[in-house]
């Protein structure tokens, strides 16, 4: 059975992050199972990062561009070889890995990246406050998916005489749509009750260090500025920000507990792998930004739980390993054996208690990319040891970034140029891994050709229709501020 929530950081699963919050259930796998400390997604945004899981591959060998260019619908994904092989299988909730998802707005955000102006595209982040301490199903539509797995456990797979697998994708802790700002604003509402706020240790949540916004790395004061998030915010702003967000992922721990009772409650705990893990992080206000979309810690490292019958207890495991280890990893445990050419590697010799397993084959770093909206640059990310390597674009015309994330956990310090030893080692190893001036130069023509084939389709709408996309919020000052830049950039996609 694999649980998986949406935003959800990865560092709230093990100690010092597990203070903050109460998660009572994610403890109970990290004290029955095994933890993994350093888990990150292979795309941190939703689509990419869950084909990645799906299929086994990275997003460069998929072309999982953004949330909209992901897996063809026939992929022939794990869950896929498992019903082959006689497994009663059954996917509920967020699923989010195949093309043609999420608005128009994304889509074109995504394309249009590489435009040399500056628009806002999403709401100012806010907290919210609803209902009172009895209020406690507060995203229903996970609470509805939930009900539906555990009825699917005492209805179907308690009585099946083939063995299950059972999938089920929360949208939580993912931030709320802001409702204020219509039908096109994207999720900037950190929205929780008193009940949920009862489980967050207020005195544990920390203000996160920013640097100055002239001191910004070019990408990362980008995503700054499109998150809606280059204004001022007050401590107590920042501070109930996280606040909410830490109550949010305490109301998905408790859907988490549900499934597990029903589990016990059929006697199918003890004969049932169990994996909890999440698509991508949440910055949380980290870096002077929300959402993800980035390499920062917050944003790119995911939780992994692994908990069943021959695996060990109470491990935490220090291994490198990210979402592509997914798919090896269920075959590995169904007795399948994989198809393809698989990115990622099973995780099972780390933890399985019996000696009759694969050898672990685990490199010793692991590799993300990004190339959607809200950052202007392919970027490509390579966790070696304690070094995180960050290289954008042709890996000329951005600057890299360099950081020792075991000395400097807030990453803000690019140790680069201190390093340019250790910078030229990591890029030759991020080459021989990817070649990623060629995906970056593949990324900017699907994006120029996507775009023109939807202007085009929308004929005299067209003005109309990207004027009124979400970044209207801000589009009069905007288009004001950035006019020559509009029209460079118009005449550049004539010549398409």
């Amino acid at each position: 059975l694999l649980d998986s929530a949406h935003n959800a950081d990865g560092r709230l699963s093990f100690e010092p992050g597990s203070k903050v919050v109460r998660l009572p259930y994610i403890n109970y796998l990290r004290e029955l199972g095994s933890t993994f400390l350093n888990t990150y997604t292979n795309s941190p945004i939703c689509c990419p990062s869950r084909a990645a899981m799906w299929s086994g591959q990275y997003v460069h060998l998929s072309q999982s561009w953004n949330n909209y260019k992901c897996l063809d619908a026939n992929s022939t994904t794990w869950m896929d070889l498992l019903e082959r092989n006689g497994y009663r299988t059954k996917m509920l909730g967020k699923l989010d890995y195949t093309s043609g998802s999420h608005s128009v707005s994304n889509r074109v955000e995504a394309w249009t990246r590489d435009v040399q102006f500056l628009l806002r595209q999403e709401g100012r982040p806010v907290a919210q406050l609803i209902g009172n301490m009895s209020t406690r199903r507060i995203m229903e539509k996970d609470w509805k998916n939930t009900d539906k797995a555990a009825q699917w456990i005492r209805q179907t797979a308690a009585i099946s005489k083939e063995p299950f697998a059972l999938y089920l994708g929360l949208n939580l802790p993912h931030p709320y749509r802001t409702e204020s700002l219509g039908p096109t604003a994207g999720g900037s509402t950190f929205r929780s009750s008193p009940y949920w706020l009862t489980k967050v240790s207020p005195e544990l949540v920390s203000v996160p260090k920013w640097l100055p916004m002239a001191a910004m790395h070019p990408v990362d004061y980008y995503s700054t500025f499109t998150k809606n998030c280059s204004s001022d915010f007050t401590e107590e702003e920042i501070k109930n920000i996280r606040t909410f967000y830490f109550a949010m992922c305490a109301e998905a721990d408790a859907m988490l507990g549900q499934v597990i009772s029903a589990l016990r409650e059929k006697g199918l705990l003890a004969n049932t792998v169990l994996i909890f893990t999440a698509d991508h992080g949440e910055l949380a206000m980290e870096h002077r930004q929300f959402y993800k979309m980035s390499m920062f810690e917050g944003s790119s490292r995911v939780p992994l739980l692994i908990m069943g019958p021959g695996l060990k207890s109470g491990l935490q495991v220090h291994q490198l390993v990210s979402l592509v280890d997914l798919y090896p990893t269920v075959l590995e445990i169904a007795g399948i054996s994989a198809v393809g050419n698989l990115s990622g590697h099973s995780v099972l010799p780390l933890i399985s208690t019996s000696r009759n397993v694969s050898k672990n084959e685990h490199p010793e770093w692991v590799l993300s990319e990004y190339h959607g909206c809200n950052a202007n640059a392919s970027t490509y990310m390579l966790r070696v040891g304690h070094w995180k390597y960050i290289a954008y674009a042709d890996g000329i015309s951005v600057p890299p970034q360099l950081f020792n994330v075991t000395v400097d956990k807030d990453e803000l310090h690019n140790v680069v140029l201190r390093f340019p030893d250790v910078q030229a080692q990591l890029d030759k190893l991020l080459r021989s891994i990817v070649d990623y001036p060629k995906v970056s130069s593949a990324v900017h023509l699907y994006n120029k050709n996507r775009f023109a084939a939807w202007r085009d389709s929308l004929g005299r709408n067209y003005t109309e229709v990207i004027a009124n996309l979400r970044w209207h919020i801000d589009w009069q000052k905007d288009i004001l501020a950035n006019e020559k830049a509009i029209d460079t950039w118009i005449t550049s996609l004539d010549s398409i």
